[in-house]
């Protein structure tokens, strides 16, 4: 079910991954288009507003350029004069010459004509030639109110007008000949030196006429980049055009000129267009090679981590749960549902005579020996069962039941089972179990209490012949009392002196053997009992609420120890209650306030269990103290359900290989690979290994070339004192050699 739960992952993971990339890609594809297309047409529209305010000051230049085209002829005294002459030839072709076609060659004006003070033509050019009075015609109605508006300013002597550039008055105005839209110029022909008289608003006229459709509208177009230019009568303003109004001075709309604007953001859009083309393909082949490469990836990690996680709740040696293993799924089994607690039993074996297997077969028989149990066991029990090998030959077992008789005869058939012979290699050998039974809720109702008092059956059955079974009772109550006991001299103990021993045993840098740092290990010197392991008494401690006070003396001797010793770092254990502690990380740094020891000195060991549980309390110690420099180190790795994803999420800084891998090197029971992998994936993730148990060279020999970074073990030292450690600094540190 986990391993279909882990394939569901793998398949989901990359599939959000991929969802997530595209869509990401996708809205930024999308987002770059729209600001382009917005860049575009700001750049596109502020360029089209620029060219009319263009169009509309060439054409009104033009409008002042045809007025100062005729003032060339007009402002004349021999003009004066020879207008105001008889018809004759002469007089006709001096007008055409200097008024008439010469205008229209030279400023290329569209038409010409010559009024006399009654406003009748006297001279007319027209549709490339000389015509009679009969062409102004067509004319008149936009020339005669022009002209009126002319002679009356002559009249009234209106100079507004004139200035160093204009020489003269005039009127001219947008207008409309037939379908052409023009430029309509009127002007008097007056005298250039002011000697000839002339009566105010009878002078002769001059009118000039420029069509704006005819070579206006080339000129235009070519000098000044209007595209496509042309005019209408009426607007034909349509999508991607510029159009702008011709409107006479009355207000009236002559027409418009229409073009296609320059659009320069358009036209770098385009001629960017392959390139852009060109960078959606490229980024499209890299996010899919980016995207197999870490599908890749991601299968490659998660195989590994699936790998490490089977054989960190597993047994190498016979695939079955370990102990961390067994004491989770114990626990959920245990959850009371509907409020009633479930009836589970707690089977503890211990297999009999299974040392003279090892003596005379070898570890190779006794292992299998050991898979053979394993498999012998594993057909007895119902599918809701649960076996484990805690470690050698010992296995525990959890299983529903109805009735006792069912669980009583479970045991027998497994006594009766391994007491059948055993045929290893064509020999025959035999072994025999005992079996220790607790059942909840009859004799607790959580794992801590089942487990103990099977393991006070089990203890009994062994002491009563073993190959039996026997079922916790009443009077086995001297072990609970014994450990009541030692619970009263452990409360003793806290409040007297010299009980409690702090040793240290060193750790040593595999490549050089220099001994770098030191871990802090309390002992009990019970004066009755004598030295008592932390393994006996420490859950004790934690069972009965002294853990606190236990671990605070530790820390402070510890640091106290460290704080004269020219070593990296002094390293010690903390219980799970301590993490979970919402003062903890303020004792500790204010112990080394105390001791003077620099944090950057000191390393905390957490067991799996603790920082698996993930609290928010003790995620929170964790993140204060490594702020204030603490290193923190993670103990007994391998025999729980680590992941290394949540190392590097955790933020620890190193990792102890648990000492029953360390054991298991050089016995054919996988333990090499699994001591490898932890290594490799360590490193992978930045963190620093350290190998416990360390007893043999050729452990330590394969530890240094697997790339572990320290070792501990009786192989270089037992726990000492703090004396031993004075008297091993002192000689210098010098690199650690194997203990005798």
């Amino acid at each position: 079910m986990e391993q279909g739960a882990n394939r569901r992952r793998v398949a989901t993971f990359p599939l959000k991954v991929v969802l997530l990339t595209v869509c990401g890609t996708i809205a930024l594809v999308v987002a770059a288009q729209v600001f382009l297309t917005w860049a575009t047409r700001v750049i596109d529209d502020q360029s089209e507003a620029r060219q009319v305010p263009i169009a509309e000051h060439v054409i009104s230049q033009l409008r002042s350029r045809v007025a100062h085209d005729q003032e060339s002829s007009t402002v004349w005294d021999e003009a004066v004069e020879t207008v105001r002459k008889p018809p004759s030839p002469e007089r006709d072709e001096w007008i055409d010459g200097n008024l008439g076609s010469w205008m229209i060659s030279y400023f290329g004006h569209d038409a010409a004509f010559v009024l006399d003070p009654a406003d009748r033509p006297i001279y007319a050019y027209v549709d490339d030639k000389i015509s009679g009075p009969e062409a102004f015609d067509r004319f008149r109605s936009v020339t005669e109110p022009m002209a009126s508006r002319l002679r009356d300013m002559l009249r009234r002597q209106d100079r507004s007008q004139v200035n160093d550039r204009v020489l003269s008055p005039g009127v001219s105005d947008f207008s409309r000949i037939g379908e052409h839209p023009a430029i309509v110029s009127v002007k008097p022909v007056v005298s250039d030196s002011g000697e000839i008289e002339q009566v105010p608003g009878q002078e002769y006229l001059h009118v000039a006429v420029k069509y704006l459709d005819s070579d206006f509208l080339q000129e235009l177009s070519s000098e000044y980049g209007f595209h496509g230019l042309f005019f209408s009568p009426v607007s034909q303003k349509l999508p991607g055009t510029a159009e702008l109004p011709i409107v006479a001075d009355s207000g009236q709309i002559v027409g418009y000129f229409g073009w296609l604007p320059y659009r320069p953001g358009s036209a770098f859009l385009a001629s960017i267009s392959p390139a852009l083309v060109g960078a959606l393909l490229l980024l499209i082949i890299t996010l899919t090679l980016f995207l197999l490469a870490l599908y890749r990836r991601l299968k490659v990690n998660r195989a590994q981590e699936e790998r490490i996680r089977f054989l960190a709740n597993h047994d190498a040696l016979t695939g079955l749960l370990n102990r961390t293993a067994f004491e989770r799924e114990l626990d959920l089994a245990l959850m009371p549902a509907k409020g009633a607690v479930p009836q589970i039993a707690v089977l503890y074996l211990d297999l009999d005579r299974f040392k003279q297997i090892n003596d005379t077969l070898g570890h190779g028989a006794g292992d299998d020996v050991i898979r053979e149990v394993a498999k012998r066991i594993g057909v007895l029990l119902p599918p809701e069962g649960r076996l484990c090998r805690v470690g050698g030959d010992e296995f525990n077992i959890f299983v529903p039941f109805s009735e006792v008789s069912e669980v009583e005869a479970l045991c027998s058939r497994i006594v009766s089972s391994i007491a059948e012979p055993f045929v290893i290699d064509g020999k025959t050998t035999f072994a025999g179990v005992s079996v220790g039974a607790a059942y909840s809720p009859l004799h607790g109702a959580n794992r801590s209490e089942l487990t103990r008092k099977a393991d006070v059956a089990l203890y009994n059955a062994k002491a009563s012949g073993r190959g039996r079974f026997t079922t916790f009772g009443v009077h086995m109550d001297v072990i609970i009392r014994e450990r009541a006991e030692i619970e009263r001299d452990l409360h003793a103990a806290l409040t007297k002196t010299g009980q409690f021993h702090v040793l240290y045993q060193p750790k040593y840098r595999a490549r050089t053997g220099d001994l770098i740092s030191v871990e802090a290990l309390v002992r009990w010197y019970h004066p009755t009992r004598g030295c008592l392991s932390p393994t006996f008494f420490i859950p004790i401690a934690e069972e009965a609420g002294l853990i606190k006070a236990l671990g605070r003396y530790v820390l402070e001797e510890a640091c106290k120890a460290a704080a004269k010793w020219q070593i990296g770092s002094v390293a010690v254990n903390v219980s799970p209650i301590q993490w979970r502690n919402p003062g903890f990380a303020s004792e500790v740094e204010a112990t080394l306030e105390a001791t003077g020891l620099d944090p950057h000195r000191l390393e905390l060991e957490i067991t799996e269990t603790a920082w698996m549980d993930g609290t928010s309390t003790c995620i929170a110690n964790i993140r204060a103290l490594r702020d204030l420099g603490v290193a923190i180190a993670l103990d007994d790795f391998g025999t729980g359900f680590s992941t290394f994803g949540r190392l590097h999420d955790t933020e620890v800084d190193h990792i102890k290989i648990d000492k029953s891998f360390i054991d298991g090197l050089g016995k054919s029971r996988g333990d090499e690979a699994i001591v490898q992998a932890i290594v490799d994936m360590a490193h992978a993730k930045g963190l620093k290994t350290t190998a416990e148990g360390v007893q043999t060279q050729e452990q330590s020999a394969f530890l240094t070339e697997i790339g572990c970074d320290e070792l501990q073990g009786f192989l270089f030292s037992e726990p000492v004192s703090v004396r031993d450690i004075d008297k091993l600094l002192a000689d210098g540190g010098q690199r650690a050699r194997p203990q005798s």
